[in-house]
């Protein structure tokens, strides 16, 4: 069936996306309304129940999110700092508690207190008073926060003019796509977004693959919690991820490029809708560019709201207006991906390496970093910070570099760090001293580099709330589609809350069989990769969790 959405939506390509229309079409009501879904699937040939099935998925397309003026942000971030209630408060003071809505995550861990309101994010504790204080909605204002680069400082060298974009382009024409994807595999390069998988076999499969035309797809739905590096690339240095996704095209023969960009981050729709009418302007985006008979466009689509949508599979299926549910694999999206097409899916930053890579050479860049992990790594790092932001450090970097120099040590007590996001590694503080910023330290310590978002657990926070808030993010945020991670995630949550509210103890064996099967029985990394922190927390948090397991 899904195969069959697959070739009818894409009859239409696109440029005229089923699921941008189902988007539009929920904007004046907060939902899709039955009228407006049989519209869709008479336009689509589909059935009906599979628009309205797709369209309730979402956060900002359901039909509970009627009537919600101001939104939120629940991740991990905003609650390991407390804001959330005293926001909550504030607000109330302007809105019906049935105008609240929650949603996660802004991407302003930095400061915290973060909501969205008419189209715009806020954040910082004043952020209330001066948006509704003299009764007039104020402009969004643009967060500031600290960046800084150790080392050499890849992606913050990459704030290129017009002219640079230029002379990059022409570059990429003058050299035969063969030899622009051997350098890219020379680089070693390795996504960015979790996984840590070398974009080279990712080029070459899709280059190789019959069938066309042919999809370089941009992962910019940063949804883990304490991450907001990916927006800070595509709110700072936006040309470089564009022209990293037109040099992915150029190397595979793509000549389309999409952009899936998280509805939580409109200042990034809007700034990078504005770099592509530059692009194409100066004649460096469409058809023929520079006259070289190659063609790239590429085209934003706004998400709307679902954290699963940053598992590959699940983002192509919710392009194609599907409930976007993770597909088994084999096939590959290399293979098959966009309306059934070879399509590259990779994140922003690994994207805007490319343009360096280009320009300076494979070699060059294999020169920074350590073994297999090279190049450089984008952090955030969370307001328990004294000097919050986003840093560029060379891979192997020493994280206790990033922790007391960069980020200038804590503001107070913390006992963990949670880094790359609600699947990330769960480091207790007395660890960081022995990691490196790399793929190999972290696995061979236990733990996931993955986004390298950290966010920071107090002292007196209790882990037990803590692994709750994890399972419960897991409930909320799965697809549904295998029952591990449908069923497991609630069963941990469950399981965690009873045993702090009544006279009640865990089984452990129970909860680690439950830890097993999610782990080796999920068709994706949000069941499979969600056992990791709980059972780092179980091992270097032991004492503080005996209390509520038995055997």
């Amino acid at each position: 069936m899904s195969k069959n959405i697959s070739a009818l939506s894409g009859r239409k390509g696109i440029d005229e996306s089923l699921f941008e229309k189902m988007g539009q079409l929920t904007e004046p009501e907060g939902f899709l309304t039955k009228e407006a879904a049989q519209k869709l699937a008479d336009e689509y040939l589909i059935g009906d129940a599979s628009v309205y099935g797709a369209s309730t998925f979402y956060d900002f397309t359901r039909p509970e999110n009627k009537g919600k003026k101001v939104y939120i942000c629940n991740g991990s971030a905003c609650m390991c700092a407390g804001t959330q209630e005293d926001l909550r408060k504030e607000l109330s003071q302007h809105f019906k508690a049935e105008e609240i809505g929650e949603m996660c995550c802004l991407g302003r861990c930095h400061e915290n207190s973060a909501f969205y309101y008419d189209g715009h994010n806020y954040s910082g504790k004043d952020a209330v008073h001066k948006l509704f204080g003299n009764g007039q909605a104020a402009t969004a204002h643009r967060d500031a926060y600290n960046f800084e680069a150790a080392g050499a400082g890849i992606i913050a060298g990459a704030g290129y003019s017009l002219d640079q974009c230029r002379e990059i382009v022409e570059k990429m024409l003058a050299t035969p796509p063969e030899k622009v994807l051997e350098e890219i595999k020379t680089s070693g390069l390795r996504g960015r977004g979790g996984a840590g998988f070398p974009i080279g076999i990712k080029l070459e499969g899709c280059r190789k693959a019959k069938g066309e035309p042919k999809f370089i797809v941009c992962n910019a739905d940063e949804g883990d919690p304490g991450s907001y590096s990916d927006r800070w690339v595509l709110e700072q240095r936006p040309y470089a991820m564009m022209l990293g996704m037109l040099i992915a095209g150029y190397a595979t023969g793509a000549d389309r490029g999409v952009v899936y960009l998280r509805y939580e981050y409109p200042e990034s729709i809007q700034i990078n809708n504005e770099t592509l009418s530059s692009l194409r302007n100066a004649g460096l985006l469409g058809n023929d560019i520079l006259g070289s008979g190659f063609n790239f466009e590429i085209k934003v689509v706004k998400a709307r709201g679902a954290y699963i949508c940053g598992e590959e599979t699940a983002l192509l299926s919710s392009l194609e207006g599907q409930r976007p549910e993770v597909r088994v694999r084999p096939p590959y999206p290399v293979n098959y991906g966009l309306f059934g097409k070879p399509t590259v899916v990779n994140n922003v930053e690994t994207l805007a390496n490319l343009p360096w890579i280009l320009t300076n050479g494979g070699a060059a860049f294999a020169n920074i970093g350590r073994g297999r992990s090279t190049g450089t790594k984008l952090l955030s790092l969370d307001s328990a910070f004294n000097k919050p932001g986003v840093y560029e450090v060379d891979m192997g970097t020493p994280l206790s570099q990033v922790v007391n120099e960069l980020g200038g040590g804590f503001r107070k007590g913390v006992k963990a760090l949670h880094i790359g996001g609600p699947l990330g590694g769960l480091v207790p503080v007395h660890k960081i001293e022995d990691l490196t910023v790399d793929f190999e330290s972290f696995a061979n310590n236990g733990f996931l580099l993955g986004h390298a978002s950290i966010v920071s657990v107090p002292e007196n926070y209790p882990m037990v709330a803590y692994l709750e808030h994890l399972f419960a993010f897991t409930a909320h945020e799965s697809c549904g589609k295998c029952f591990p991670c449908r069923i497991g995630s609630v069963r941990g949550k469950e399981l965690l809350q009873k045993a702090q509210k009544e006279d009640f103890k865990i089984d452990r064996q129970l909860f680690e069989d439950l830890l097993f099967t999610l782990k080796s029985g999920s068709l994706c990394a949000l069941g499979g990769g969600i056992p990791l922190p709980v059972y780092n927390a179980l091992e270097y948090f032991e004492e503080e969790l005996k209390g509520y397991f038995e055997g």
